[in-house]
């Protein structure tokens, strides 16, 4: 088997995956972690917007070239649309355009910004940049947002976290979620 059919077959059948996985699983908690991190695409850096729960399940990811308060209301409004239901708690790090749109989209959730407290949503771009530096780089926007959409619930869903858990219900949990 070649890449380019790995790659073919991932621009048939990996959205439609990740659109079934991201349907079959249970609702996401009510805490969720936003963050944006730049990527540079053909020499422009462009900014990936993702929201991640308090379990670590990516809920929704979003490439962008801008970084201000328009930007973050397209963001919320995309995510709200996916999940259809408001959280509790959104926890941002300092970037004003967060709190910009959170007080004209969600003006009744509670946001807590700090630098420290969303390490949740940081160490979820570790596995998008280890996977831009095999592909050496993105090529376009677009393609970044058709990978990075269709690989963030589906690397979750395949990669548990494996400290906190003995090896029957590690050996369980990888066997329901190659059922699902």
């Amino acid at each position: 088997m070649t890449y380019e059919t790995v790659r073919q077959w991932c621009l048939k059948f990996g959205q439609t995956s990740a659109n079934e996985l991201r349907r079959r699983r249970p609702r996401c908690g009510d805490t969720w972690h936003l963050d944006e991190v730049y990527l540079k695409i053909n020499g422009k850096t462009h900014y990936l917007w993702r929201a991640v729960d308090q379990d670590g399940n990516v809920l929704d990811i979003l490439v962008q070239s801008r970084r201000n308060k328009q930007a973050a209301k397209r963001f919320f409004r995309k995510l709200l649309k996916g999940l259809q239901y408001a959280p509790r708690v959104i926890i941002t790090d300092t970037l004003k355009s967060f709190g910009a749109a959170k007080r004209e989209i969600l003006p009744g959730v509670e946001h807590w910004q700090h630098k420290g407290l969303n390490n949740r949503a940081e160490n979820s771009h570790q596995p998008t940049r280890l996977r831009e530096k095999k592909m050496r780089r993105f090529k376009s926007a677009k393609q970044a947002q058709r990978f990075l959409s269709a690989f963030g619930p589906i690397y979750g869903h395949f990669q548990p976290q494996r400290h906190r858990l003995n090896a029957s219900e590690y050996r369980a949990l990888i066997q329901r979620q190659f059922q699902e």
